[in-house]
């Protein structure tokens, strides 16, 4: 019987223990997709207590807190941080087989030099602990990006910010870790949603673009795009809920925009116009600027009603969607391809259905001079757990090219989930180790070895080529 959490955790195989300890273990960490605050990293946030940094804003915590009959008092309302922390430790007893047993126990033997097993008895002492710790290491924000050994890390901004805290991070010479806005412009393509016509409003104003017409809001939107590149910004990232695709003319276009900003209903063929011309335009400016376009594809949102309109949305009621994706993402992509204007790519899928759907999509749209230009991205969300990532890199090995693989990314707002990526790695060992061990693979360590740190780190580095 191995030790829980040993160092060769998830490790099974000697060949898998090799590659993660002299290929994987050290690598830097490029999280290209992440929903950290730049705001708390320019402040470099100090944390009161572990409940801060661990719980506060965490959904995936959250779900499995509602799942064990706990109190909304004690996860998002008035209760004391101690007693949110105490309801938590209650929790992750019953969350075995859940990523959250392994992760969390990751985080306090990485970030604390904590062993203890975390439960309703060892609770009062990992609370004493770990605030100790906080305090006594000043455990700040760009402390813990440091600590978690990452290189470079892009955020996740709207359209419309002002990016100030970017320069303000940027300003501290003292911080050596790149980190660099991503440009999300959804407000301003889901025309459907009661936030569309505010954030026009917004947009025109930090623009400086009257907009009255479709024309004048592609040309702010530009002007914007254009200020995220001057500020850094080599990403922009799409939620894809569900997949569309509707032609439209420039005509069509306007009148569209203009009906939605006079508050009139639209139909879904005219939203779907509006969402694919808007994207396919945007699209065109990334590959000008030789960006990477990320969509995020499947997710069902905001799904409970009641709880939505007591606590707002990424609070913990989404799920995974199950609607087609294949062809309108190929009609989406090929729209852009015709003019041979489609950027480096990566796809996203919740829904696991769809693994083999986004794996073959990939293969369509490749281009000669960028090995790996259309990247299928790795587990998401409800899939970043080991059966969602053996998934993932098994389908992509399957029907493309696994080394050519860009990695693991957070898709977190917690500085301490670093350890995913630990995760990721010794999953990705095991899995190569495996076919070793079972003779699919030749055992040659060179080869696999630089496989491993491929994956791990270079890829992400050599793909967005961005200057570290």
């Amino acid at each position: 019987m191995k030790k829980f959490l040993d160092e060769n955790f998830l490790l099974s195989n000697k060949v898998a223990i090799d590659l993660y300890h002299n290929h994987a273990k050290n690598m830097p960490i490029f999280d290209y997709h992440c929903h950290l605050s730049p705001e708390e990293i320019a402040k470099n946030k100090s944390f009161k207590n572990i409940t801060e940094l661990w719980l506060d804003g965490d959904h995936y915590k959250w779900r499995a807190m509602r799942s064990n009959g706990i109190s909304e008092k004690y996860i998002t309302g008035d209760a004391s941080d101690y007693e949110k922390f105490k309801a938590w430790a209650k929790t992750i007893p019953y969350c075995i087989g859940n990523p959250l047993y392994h992760w969390s126990h990751l985080e306090l033997k990485r970030y604390f030099d904590i062993d203890l097993i975390i439960n309703e008895n060892t609770a009062d002492e990992i609370w004493e602990k770990t605030n100790l710790i906080l305090k006594e290491r000043a455990l700040t924000a760009k402390k813990l990006i440091k600590m978690s050994n990452v290189k470079a890390l892009c955020t996740t901004d709207d359209a419309i910010d002002t990016l100030e805290y970017h320069k303000e991070i940027r300003d501290d010479k003292e911080f050596d870790v790149k980190v660099m806005p991503t440009l999300r412009p959804d407000k301003g393509i889901n025309i459907q949603k009661d936030t569309f016509i505010p954030w026009v409003k917004s947009l025109s104003k930090v623009s400086g673009i009257k907009i009255n017409s479709y024309d004048e809001f592609i040309k702010a939107l530009e002007k914007r795009v254009q200020f995220f590149h001057e500020e850094g910004c080599r990403i922009s990232d799409h939620g894809i809920e569900p997949a569309f695709f509707e032609r439209a003319t420039d005509q069509e276009l306007n009148e569209i925009f203009i009906k939605a900003m006079e508050g009139q209903s639209l139909s879904i063929v005219e939203i779907d116009k509006y969402k694919t011309m808007t994207l396919v335009k945007l699209a065109k400016m990334y590959n000008k600027l030789g960006w990477t376009m990320q969509f995020h594809i499947g997710a069902l949102r905001n799904n409970n009603e009641r709880m939505f309109k007591k606590l707002g949305a990424d609070i913990g009621f989404d799920s995974i969607d199950d609607s087609f994706v294949a062809k309108p993402l190929s009609k989406l992509l090929n729209e852009i391809d015709k003019t041979n204007e489609l950027p480096k790519t990566i796809l996203y899928c919740l829904n696991p259905s769809d693994n083999y759907v986004l794996g073959t999509m990939i293969g369509n749209f490749q281009n000669e001079g960028i090995p790996g230009k259309i990247q299928f991205g790795s587990g998401w969300w409800f899939n970043d757990q080991k059966e969602g990532m053996i998934r993932q890199m098994s389908a992509l090995a399957n029907l493309g090219l696994l080394r050519r693989f860009v990695g693991m990314v957070t898709d977190s707002r917690s500085f301490i989930s670093y350890t995913r990526h630990e995760y990721f790695r010794r999953i990705l060992c095991n899995l190569v180790g495996t076919w070793v061990e079972e003779g699919e693979v030749p055992y040659d360590m060179e080869l696999l070895g630089d496989m491993i740190e491929e994956i791990s780190y270079y890829n992400a580095e050599n793909y967005f080529g961005i200057q570290l």
